[in-house]
Parts: structure tokens; C-alpha cells; sequence
């Protein structure tokens, strides 16, 4: 069915924030029942991070606000309310796509101010979420970047990137490629609970070896860890032992934190799946975002063993022959910034 049928009459009143975003108008389809997608005409691209921000990037591109993913730990969820939606389930169910991202970089990328300093892709919402299949924003994002000379990063859960694995590999001709992947919860019903709109462990565990065949370099992002949830032995040495055999080089590992309006989203949620642990959370987080130094450095004594077990130690990201021979380190979101690297 096609989507310029299924327009949604919108009274920009209902939408005040989107004043400010641009808004051309919002689509619902049975393709994606209970979404509705805000298309929306960007001002800019490029996305300059705070100085001292402590990240080893300092541009972001971001083609989508929201998330479909719909991850109950999302940190960008309080992003949404910068739109006056909630960060809750709007945040899951009203996506705001960029139409026009890719050729306002491609402008931002010819000013003689540019540095071509690496850009990241995925520091925020997903960029490969299921709606990039029908928008197919990436290929121009990935194509501005490369023509333009300017590194790139992905970090991702979507399968969605295969598709775009023969453009990446071509990219990396003329500039440094770092593909990275988000896997942290190896047990299908508890991804199901707190990730539902993520492909499956196993379905990310073939995106890492597509990539790895591809010719670069995967590096994993088994973040956040879930406490009394995914930080089990079994679980951990389970997870990095099909990560390894997937092909992934090496992994960064961080607990979970609960920032802003993220916090009793979650917590709403623990309440009605997992009773038994909210007073642990409440000791583990007290009132703040993080967990307790005492759980961070626990959780880093156990990771260790098991990282060095499986070989996934390793530090060099990107793709094997990349150009330049300069391999890039791969970039983390912006919570790494704020909670504890593991490796």
C-alpha cells in the first residue's frame, strides 16, 4: 500500500514542538502498526558535541528521532521531549524522520571550514532501525561523507546494514570505516522484553559475521549490562563465546544507567516484570543515573577473565586495509562519556 495514501491529518497545535522541527507531514502504515513517522525537513546535519565531552569523535549525524527499537534503557529517550512528547512510548511510536539529512550534509560538508574530523552515525537513535528500509537515508548520508573525505563510524543494531555493506566496503576505499555492533542480551525472551524492536541475538550475531566476511574489523558494544538481568557468568561467557565465533575483534562493556526520564520508564517496567528486584535497583541506583562504584568495579573483575578467555581484547576497529592503512578506534554513544569502559 503505498505510504502518500496513508497521511495522517495533523493539527499543528496537537504537534507544538514540531514547529520547530519542520514538519511536511506525518504517515502511518500497516507496515508498521502503531508508528506514525513525522517527516520532517532538516536545518542542519551536522551535530557538534560539547567540548570536553571526553568522546573520541566531536560531529554526529542523526537521521532519525526516535526509535522503533523501542529499548526500555534508551538513554536518548529524554531527546523527545525537546518535541513536548513523552520519552516513554511516544519516543517508541512517534519517529521523526529527516527527509532531506543527506543533502543538507552533503552542503555543511563543502564549507571550507570543515576539517573533515570523523563523523558518527548511531550516537543517538538507530540509524538502521526498520524505517531506514523504506526511507533509505543511509546510502546518501554514507555517500556525502565518503566523496566529501570524511571518516565515518557506525554503530548499530539493525540489520538494516547489510544492505549497505557493498557501499561501506567502497567507502573505506577513500576513508577510514569503523563498523561497530550492539549486542548485550544473549537470552531471546529477555531481549524481547526490555529490546522488542530489535532484531534477535542471533539474527546480530549474523550481521557481525556479514561484516567481519565484508573485510572489516567488527567491534561489539555488549553495553548496557542489565543488572541481576544479563550479568550473570553463564550469560556473559556465553554471549562473548558467540561473539567471538561470529567474528567480532573485540568489545567495550559497561553497566546500564538510568538517566532522566529513561529512569521510571524502566523502573515501571522492573515493577511489573521483575517485582523482586526493584528494591535491589533502588540500593544499586539510589537516586541518581548510576549504578554504585562497588557494582562497576564487581562487574569489571568478572568481564575481564572473559574477555581475555575469548580473545576479545582486541583494540583495532574499522576495516583490515582501510584507507590509509590508519585504522580508527570505534566510537561508543554518549554514555560512555559518562559511565565506567570496561575494555
Amino acid at each position: 500500500m503505498r505510504w502518500s495514501e496513508q497521511v495522517v491529518e495533523v493539527d499543528d497545535g496537537a504537534l507544538p514542538g514540531f514547529a520547530r522541527a519542520g514538519l511536511v507531514r506525518s504517515v502511518q502504515t500497516p507496515e508498521f502498526e502503531g508508528i506514525t513517522f513525522h517527516e520532517v525537513l532538516a536545518k542542519s546535519a551536522l551535530n557538534a558535541m560539547p567540548e570536553g565531552s571526553g568522546l573520541p569523535f566531536r560531529f554526529t549525524v542523526n537521521t532519525f528521532r526516535g526509535c522503533s527499537h523501542a529499548c526500555r534503557y534508551c538513554f536518548a529517550r529524554p531527546t523527545h521531549e525537546y518535541l513536548d512528547l513523552d520519552a516513554g512510548r511516544d519516543f517508541d511510536s512517534q519517529v521523526v524522520v529527516k527527509l532531506n539529512v543527506a543533502a543538507v550534509l552533503r552542503k555543511e560538508l563543502r564549507r571550507r571550514s570543515w576539517q573533515r574530523e570523523t563523523v558518527a552515525l548511531g550516537t543517538n537513535t538507530d540509524p538502521y532501525q526498520r524505517a531506514e528500509g523504506r526511507y533509505r537515508l543511509m546510502p546518501g548520508v554514507i555517500t556525502a561523507l565518503a566523496e566529501s573525505g570524511t571518516p565515518l563510524s557506525i554503530l548499530t543494531k539493525g540489520t538494516l546494514l547489510r544492505r549497505d555493506l557493498p557501499l561501506l566496503r567502497q567507502a573505506s576505499a577513500r576513508i577510514p570505516v569503523s563498523i561497530g555492533v550492539s549486542l548485550a542480551i544473549f537470552d531471546d525472551d529477555l531481549q524481547k522484553q526490555i529490546e522488542p524492536g530489535t532484531p534477535s541475538p542471533r539474527a546480530r550475531l549474523e550481521l557481525i559475521r556479514a561484516i567481519a566476511e565484508a573485510g572489516f574489523v567488527p567491534h561489539v558494544m555488549v553495553a548496557p549490562v542489565i543488572p541481576y538481568l544479563s550479568d550473570s557468568t553463564a550469560h556473559l561467557d556465553a554471549l562473548l563465546g558467540a561473539l567471538a565465533d561470529a567474528g567480532a575483534a573485540g568489545v567495550t562493556a559497561f553497566p546500564m544507567h538510568l538517566r532522566s526520564s529513561t529512569k521510571p520508564w524502566f523502573m515501571n517496567w522492573l515493577a511489573a516484570n521483575h517485582p523482586a528486584l526493584v528494591r535491589k535497583y533502588n540500593g544499586l541506583y539510589g537516586r541518581g543515573a548510576y549504578v554504585t562504584a562497588e557494582y562497576s568495579s564487581w562487574l569489571r573483575d568478572r568481564l575481564q577473565p572473559l574477555v581475555a578467555r575469548h580473545g576479545l581484547a582486541g583494540r583495532d576497529h574499522g576495516r583490515a586495509e582501510s584507507a590509509d592503512s590508519d585504522e580508527r578506534d570505534l566510537v561508543a554513544p554518549p554514555e560512555m562519556a559518562e559511565a565506567l569502559t570496561l575494555f
